[in-house]
């Protein structure tokens, strides 16, 4: 009998075992054997399911943005304490209440923005629940006072699935 709940990541494994005839330790290493191939069947969820999945999520980050501005960022940080992110190797966003707080002054400085990721997005799926991306970028911002930055980079980060959404558990964006 196997249950699975990985996106709140519980598996929970009942194996009844009647007339063994193996000592206990012998069953013991059968129950093991088996509750390993359990779980490894349970997190090896359609590598090309995560993938496509993800790539959903990439695309729809891109999108939003670019239709709602800097302000749409907040729904694909994830808002936990783990959430950071880093800018050309320096660390800009310590926690997700750090970004939160940051947001509106993204919002007023930022009159315009463009995001659109590269034909290069690569996936790589840890767990059902957890993978990292990777994928150049080309960014258009129009600042308040009509200033156009065009930047162009790469951004590597780690996605995590809750209540069945990704969204940004890290990120950092490196610009050319």
């Amino acid at each position: 009998v196997c249950s699975s709940d990985l996106d709140r990541r519980n598996l929970a494994i009942a194996i009844f075992i009647t007339d063994a005839q193996a000592d206990e330790a012998k069953r013991d290493q059968v129950i093991a054997r088996i509750s390993r191939a359990v779980y490894d069947a349970a997190i090896r969820e359609p590598r090309s399911q995560i993938d496509d999945t993800v790539q959903a999520f990439m695309r729809t980050v891109a999108h939003d943005i670019t239709q709602e501005g800097p302000a749409a960022w907040r729904r694909y940080f994830s808002d936990t304490p783990a959430f950071f992110m880093a800018v050309n190797g320096q660390l800009a966003f310590s926690s997700s209440a750090a970004v939160t707080a940051a947001i509106p002054d993204l919002v007023r400085m930022i009159k315009h923005i463009e995001l659109q990721w590269g034909d290069d997005l690569r996936v790589d799926p840890l767990s059902p629940v957890l993978a990292v991306v990777g994928t150049s970028y080309h960014e258009i911002r129009v600042s308040e006072d009509n200033q156009r930055v065009d930047e162009n980079g790469y951004l590597t980060g780690t996605v995590e699935r809750k209540e069945g959404r990704w969204q940004f558990r890290n990120v950092h964006w490196s610009a050319r």
